[in-house]
């Protein structure tokens, strides 16, 4: 007989690491913590005009969250670039006192250690947030803060996605003289949503025989769509499509009827104020609507999985995505397919 121990089983990898989320999360607060508040004083001090953001795939949604940080914490303007520009172009903007922020779990992608390199030499104060601190993006760059998540093997990125947001939460805070307290409950909360996983597969059976999805939000939920929409896709490869509702309301709910499964992720604050008439147009439109947010909106959708409430919303992301990584989980397992290695994809893509 085959040892038990030795039989692949289809998701293992991806479900244990959806798993140390919390001890993840609580590991970046107990030993994280003093080296980002450490990295952003120093940054402080060197006042930047303002902040670029570099990313690609998961960690491209990780620096959209960042950017809705620093422009409504910090009040500074901050951009998502385009590497190409540099790496194919060969531009040379002047990045004079300009902070950019390089987001990789690997730190291993060329277009991002060539990008930030040829950044540093424009003048740019540059970090890396990588999962890996002796990464080559790390060696290039001014300042790097290691988001502690641990080896990730499964191709899916769950554990280094939520790690990232949690530094990058830190790190805004930081560089406004915040104490970061909005996260101090985070890890248990994490651990209390992970624990509902029956919820979720049970919201998994509406979506086994879907032919797309759209996912939708606003405000601090947008880069969870975004997030949301890419693991479905690369686990489930279902096309799922995702939009700031506002963007949805000019010309896409359209293709939105009776049959198209919309998820919306409500987030518990202006967000999910501003996607109000979003959700009342796609009721409207009799969508097949779910939702992840407050139990509120919960109920009056078709269905949905409720968040634990009085989380401040900056730090909602977090916890949003982590119903909305299951359920990716749990559509593939009963597609019959296998999350932990999605065909085609490789855990460092060697962009250039």
């Amino acid at each position: 007989m085959s040892d038990p121990q030795t039989v692949s089983v289809p998701g293992r990898i991806m479900a244990a690491e959806m798993a140390e989320q919390p001890a993840v999360l609580q590991r970046i607060l107990d030993e994280g913590a003093p080296k980002i508040r450490e990295v952003a004083a120093q940054i402080a001090a060197r006042k930047p005009r303002f902040v670029l953001l570099t990313a690609r795939g998961t960690s491209d949604n990780a620096a959209l969250y960042a950017k809705y940080l620093i422009e409504i914490l910090l009040g500074k303007p901050a951009g998502l670039t385009s590497m190409s520009t540099t790496t194919a172009y060969g531009a040379k903007p002047d990045l004079t006192d300009v902070l950019v922020v390089t987001v990789s779990q690997s730190g291993g992608s060329p277009d991002l250690v060539a990008s930030t390199k040829a950044a540093r030499e424009a003048g740019a104060v540059t970090l890396a947030v990588t999962n890996n601190a002796a990464s080559p993006l790390a060696e290039v760059s001014e300042f790097h803060i290691d988001v502690l998540a641990g080896p990730e093997k499964a191709l899916p990125a769950t554990k280094t996605y939520t790690a990232e947001l949690l530094a990058l939460y830190l790190l805004v805070e930081g560089l406004r003289g915040g104490d970061g307290s909005a996260a101090e409950g985070l890890p248990g909360l994490a651990a209390g949503v992970l624990a509902r996983r029956a919820e979720v597969k049970a919201l998994a059976e509406r979506y086994r025989f879907a032919q797309r999805l759209v996912i939708t939000s606003r405000g601090y939920g947008y880069p969870t769509a975004r997030e949301a929409a890419l693991k479905l896709m690369e686990t489930t490869y279902i096309p799922a499509t995702p939009f700031s509702g506002a963007d949805l309301l000019h010309g896409p709910l359209a293709m939105v009827d009776n049959v198209s499964p919309v998820i919306a992720i409500v987030p518990d604050g202006k967000g999910g104020e501003a996607l109000q008439p979003v959700l009342d147009r796609l009721r409207g439109r009799g969508a097949d609507l779910v939702v992840v947010g407050r139990q509120a909106q919960v109920d009056a959708a078709s269905g949905g999985f409720a968040l634990p409430a009085g989380v401040p919303e900056e730090v909602q992301p977090i916890l949003e995505i982590l119903p909305l990584q299951l359920l990716a989980y749990e559509v593939t397992i009963a597609r019959g397919q296998d999350p932990d290695a999605p065909r085609a994809l490789a855990k460092v893509t060697e962009t250039r």
